[in-house]
């Protein structure tokens, strides 16, 4: 098959490779559609150490596709089945499995290898967290089930209510869907990034109350204390950049008795300062939220079924597995908010 493999940082290459073999409870999915991700672009720039284990590696983690193979002993799904899979399967039997802590499984099964023409999924996977289709849903709308999940995870968490004013900082897919979330959940909202295709996203997408262009407001916490009632504050300030700078800005935002939700993540090593004043006598929330369940996976499927949450408005263009590497450098270029690839 034709596949993108990752060599190390800035390498990876398009080119044939063979198909691994089926084992005891696997199956082979046919990519009808992959998308582009934020982990991908930061794993082609600096390589990662959770999701690459060796080298030459599979790449890429959100697709859809239709079952082609499967192993004898597989019983939930069958050749000809259009699924979605995720990209990870959580154990069941660790300390924090026990706990209904499934997103902080000890022995969480990773995937990697969606930029490619196939893709084999392991058995806990296939067990655990693979979907039939709906005849009616697109496999490049239901391949945005992975990161949905990620975000229906910690807007679960945040417990947002109706009413509350919620800030997002850093609109990239994550924190557009975040946005768009909140509003669900009945929030007003108030977006703020600096990507011009962003904000424009943020209006058409997450449907956002206010949005604010930080290179005309550089201060957000000013900005948002403007839109909050008597100036008091975010109800709930959620970071979706994931920079130490920025968590320890978005704090200043918050109202006393508020939420702080750092859902982006920072670089291996980053530290950052609170007030500890404001954090006790504010009584304030801090909370984070990493990765997702099979439970979140679910439900972010059917928020895509029903069509309450518009994801393929998020797609920049659609391109050729060969143009995988370019579609990474115009991540890093601000061109982009995700790419469809078919394989």
């Amino acid at each position: 098959m034709k596949a993108v493999l990752f060599y190390g940082p800035q390498n990876i290459k398009y080119e044939e490779t063979m198909i691994k073999p089926l084992e005891k409870g696997e199956i082979l999915v046919k990519v009808g559609a992959a998308l582009t991700c934020g982990t991908d672009v930061k794993t082609y720039r600096r390589g990662h150490p959770v999701l690459i284990k060796q080298v030459p590696s599979g790449f890429g983690h959100e697709f859809a596709g239709t079952v082609e193979k499967v192993s004898a002993e597989v019983k939930n799904v069958k050749v000809g089945d259009r699924v979605v899979c995720a990209n990870s399967a959580p154990c069941g039997e660790c300390f924090y499995c026990r706990r209904g802590e499934y997103n902080l499984c000890e022995n969480l099964d990773l995937l990697n290898g969606a930029y490619a023409e196939y893709i084999v999924i392991p058995e806990r996977i296939v067990q655990k967290n693979t979907i039939i289709l709906p005849d009616s849903l697109s496999f490049e709308k239901a391949a945005f089930a992975e990161p949905l999940a990620n975000v229906v995870h910690g807007v679960e968490r945040t417990e947002i209510k109706p009413g509350d004013t919620v800030g997002v900082i850093g609109i990239g897919p994550i924190g557009l869907m975040f946005a768009r979330l909140a509003k669900l959940k009945g929030a007003r909202v108030i977006a703020a990034g600096r990507n011009p295709v962003k904000l424009k996203l943020a209006e058409e997408f997450s449907h956002a109350d206010e949005i604010v262009d930080l290179k005309k407001y550089p201060n957000p916490e000013k900005i948002f204390k403007a839109f909050t009632e008597e100036s008091k504050g975010l109800d709930i300030a959620v970071e979706c950049v994931g920079l130490p700078e920025m968590w320890e800005r978005v704090f200043s935002c918050v109202r006393p008795g508020g939420t702080v939700h750092f859902f982006g993540g920072c670089k291996s090593g980053s530290t950052v300062t609170f007030d500890t004043t404001k954090m006790h006598y504010g009584d304030i929330k801090l909370m984070s939220v990493f990765h997702h369940t099979p439970k979140y996976f679910r439900m972010a499927l059917d928020l895509i079924a029903s069509g309450d949450v518009e994801v393929e408005k998020l797609i920049t263009a659609e391109i050729p597995l060969e143009k995988t590497e370019w579609a990474m450098e115009e991540h890093i270029k601000g061109n982009a908010i995700k790419f469809l690839i078919r394989p």
